[in-house]
């Protein structure tokens, strides 16, 4: 995710919407802010953060502002529980993903090879297209 947005942006990509909201609404402190940043980061990348650190700061404060919540609260979050588990599913169901299977990942392993791998072999391209390819699957 890139690290600086301006407020346009903020607002175009990390704004909660009304059916959002009621997800987010029966969630009190760090759940609250931690699972609105999980459900606008994976609306927009298609992907959760594989840490806590890699969502902006401006973007937690923008999500915080909205919820009614202190931005500071994001960092008490826990990334290893239950409740994280539980929030992904949830956010999984409400956008009508599932998690990725082994025969998934063989999937894209023969599609990488049959149209990406043979011109490009820059990691993070790889690394894009396979979000990119997961995501329109």
């Amino acid at each position: 995710m890139k690290r600086n947005w301006e407020l346009d942006e903020l607002i175009e990509h990390f704004t909660i919407l009304p059916n959002e909201m009621r997800l987010i609404e029966n969630k009190t402190g760090e759940t609250r802010i931690g699972f609105a940043v999980l459900l606008k980061f994976f609306q927009n990348e298609a992907r959760f953060p594989t840490h806590k650190y890699e969502v902006p700061k401006a973007v937690i404060a923008y999500i915080a502002k909205q919820i009614f919540s202190e931005p500071e609260l994001y960092a008490q979050y826990d990334w290893t529980g239950r409740s994280i588990t539980y929030h992904r599913t949830q956010i999984r169901e409400f956008f009508g993903f599932r998690e990725d299977t082994i025969e998934d990942a063989q999937a894209m392993t023969e599609w990488l090879c049959q149209h990406v791998l043979h011109h490009d072999h820059e990691f993070e391209h790889l690394k894009e297209r396979v979000y990119r390819r997961f995501h329109e699957l």
